[in-house]
């Protein structure tokens, strides 16, 4: 039973105010994986299980933005049911997915039934939220030690480049159907030079079953490249992980080792990075175990904002609570808003369904909340408010949109479908906008959409 007061609620707000990182509170969100496609970033992401006491992760997830700061669930895209290949249930690891000629590909880590190692395998889809199926019926790379992690990098004259690795980094050239290889697997020259790697320490080797001096370079290798140069951003330093980057004036190396980036992640023991440009401002994403329940086994992205240095150097990025502090863009109320689209929340869920397919939140309680940023409502204000909802299982139960310190309306949940109220406080300009959910004990209801005319 979720109950609380209008006092703690509007606590709550106030704390909200300062926070956005973890910036998904409706599910765990490790191994971020961030593309830049026109005016939108979409973030394809791996899955931890609520109940996860180790890696229990059966399905991938995908969301969008278009302010850096409001996200909406676009679905569960695939999961390893997808890749006949792989042993399904808690298997689908670390992804990253582009987009080449109209078409979207995510390739993807699943442990091999035939090797019983995680191998990488790739789905092809129309749409980056799918319908996705697997492009071969079989691994493109056939599993083996450290065979984990797919970075894959599209470079200026078009050469596709897939990046991978644990405990060794490996690289080939994709052709220009992006299903399969154009070279031979290369091991990454340097992974045992400090000069190229960082400063050597006592980490287990699997494959060989035990400790030996390797350089920094762990895992999760994420690549772009900026003015020339090639960055390869990494987990390093063994468990627990630490990020760091080398950098090269060529694909194929030598690496020089530049530094640190960011510290052990919060309450997790892995961190896991994906870098971009998105309107001229840079974002590094990242996963930690800070959300409700988090840990290292039910990790959330996180996302900091930074700028290289003169000298095309990423600086040292500390963690924040309040993450990307400016949105890019506003959002716009007067258009319909999805009701999975939001910066915060606390208590929700999402659905588990397919990516083509209609989402919604669910799982609300009394008490439950989540909050939007940078809404605008504009010179003259709205007028009304439509909401619409789904399942209701308590026909007491009432949405509150509060902004500005004051409830713009309260919409009565008395039946399903779309429900039309008068907004009690006329409203302009920007504001963080919060909806608060109210009701007996038990679920309230799912919710679908709103907006304001």
């Amino acid at each position: 039973m979720k109950k609380i007061c209008s006092l703690f609620a509007a606590t709550l707000f106030s704390v909200a105010l300062a926070a956005q990182n973890p910036i998904i509170q409706t599910l765990y969100t490790p191994d971020p994986a961030p593309y830049v496609h026109g005016d939108t970033v979409y973030l394809f992401v791996d899955h931890d299980e609520d109940d996860a006491l180790y890696f229990k992760m059966k399905d991938w997830l995908l969301y969008s933005t278009t302010d850096m700061v409001n996200w909406t669930y676009r679905g569960t895209p695939l999961s390893t049911e997808t890749f006949q290949w792989a042993r399904q249930g808690d298997n689908a690891w670390a992804a990253q997915a582009v987009e080449r000629n109209g078409k979207w590909y995510w390739y993807v880590c699943a442990e091999d039934t035939t090797m019983h190692l995680h191998g990488l395998g790739v789905a092809v889809a129309d749409r980056p939220e799918g319908p996705y199926k697997d492009a071969l019926g079989k691994p493109l790379v056939p599993g083996a030690w450290g065979f984990i992690d797919p970075s894959v990098f599209i470079d200026d004259d078009g050469q596709a480049y897939l990046f991978w690795g644990n405990n060794g980094l490996w690289y080939a050239k994709l052709n220009d159907d992006m299903i399969s290889l154009g070279s031979e697997i290369m091991p990454v020259k340097g992974l045992e030079d400090p000069e190229a790697f960082g400063p050597l320490v006592m980490k287990m080797d699997y494959q060989l079953g035990k400790e030996k001096l390797k350089t920094g370079y762990e895992e999760g290798p994420w690549v772009t490249k900026r003015n020339g140069l090639y960055y390869l951003v990494y987990a390093a330093g063994g468990v627990p992980e630490h990020l760091a980057y080398s950098t090269s004036r060529s694909i194929n190396g030598p690496w020089k080792y530049e530094g640190r980036i960011m510290d052990e992640a919060e309450n997790s023991f892995t961190i896991h990075a994906g870098s971009i440009e998105f309107k001229g401002r840079n974002f590094m994403f990242y996963h930690n175990g800070t959300a409700v329940n988090g840990g290292g086994f039910r990790r959330s992205t996180a996302i900091e904002e930074f700028s290289y240095t003169a000298d095309d150097k990423i600086p040292f990025i500390p963690f924040t609570r309040e993450g990307v502090r400016t949105p890019v863009s506003r959002l716009n109320p007067y258009e319909r808003v999805e009701a999975e689209t939001m910066a915060d929340s606390y208590g929700l869920k999402t659905d588990r369904r397919t990516g083509g397919n209609h989402h919604y939140v669910t799982s609300i309680h009394n008490g439950d909340w989540m909050r939007l940023r940078s809404v605008d409502f504009g010179k003259e204000g709205a007028k009304r408010l439509l909401a619409s909802v789904m399942k209701v299982q308590d026909t007491g139960a009432t949405i509150e949109f509060h902004a500005a310190g004051q409830i713009l309306a309260v919409v009565p949940v008395c039946r399903a479908g779309e429900l039309t109220v008068e907004i009690q406080q006329q409203l302009t300009g920007v504001h963080d906008l919060f909806i608060l959910f109210r009701g007996g004990d038990g679920e309230l209801f799912d919710f679908d959409w709103w907006q304001v005319e």
